[in-house]
């Protein structure tokens, strides 16, 4: 079996670190546009959402390591000591996560207001389909996350350290 890497770990939850500060950038915009009826490509603004998709990546090909044989010995208590063509296979692969961030399709929410200048013909303005409580709750458990991978990276951070010093 293959020996992983010993910042992989640290990678991952460096990868979801970055995830989750795209997410919450993506909140910010939605949450600073909420209101904006006009932008340049016409229109209300249109909401940002994350969609999160695992990473998985080639790590480094590790050195081979020689062939060897060593023939099998029985001990005195009839124990079978000794390997064969002892070679480490493929490089492990490492894991993390990415977000992504598009545009929601959702339709515009429409207000009457027919003394707003982008109002249409029957007096009603075109808002983003941003809710802000939905916002807010997105950005706290955004926050969250964003915490607990800290909190793991520490973690791996101090378990390496002590492996070194053994």
């Amino acid at each position: 079996m293959p020996i992983k890497p010993i910042f992989s770990s640290m990678e991952i939850s460096a990868s979801g670190l970055t995830a989750n500060r795209d997410w919450m950038d993506a909140i910010a915009e939605n949450l600073a546009n909420a209101q904006t009826t006009r932008t340049a490509e016409g229109g209300p603004y249109k909401r940002k959402e994350a969609a999160f998709s695992e990473v998985v990546k080639q790590a480094r090909q590790p050195r081979r390591l020689p062939e060897h044989r060593l023939s099998m010995e029985t001990t005195h208590s009839n124990h079978q000591i000794g390997m064969e063509d002892q070679q480490r296979q493929a490089a492990p692969r490492m894991q993390g996560v990415e977000a992504s961030i598009g545009e929601d399709a959702g339709e515009p929410r429409l207000v009457y207001d027919p003394d707003h200048p982008d109002a249409n013909g029957e007096g009603y303005v075109a808002y983003p389909d941003v809710e802000v409580v939905k916002e807010m709750v997105d950005l706290i458990t955004a926050s969250r996350s964003y915490e607990a991978n800290v909190t793991a990276l520490n973690t791996a951070k101090i378990m390496n350290k002590k492996a070194l010093e053994i």
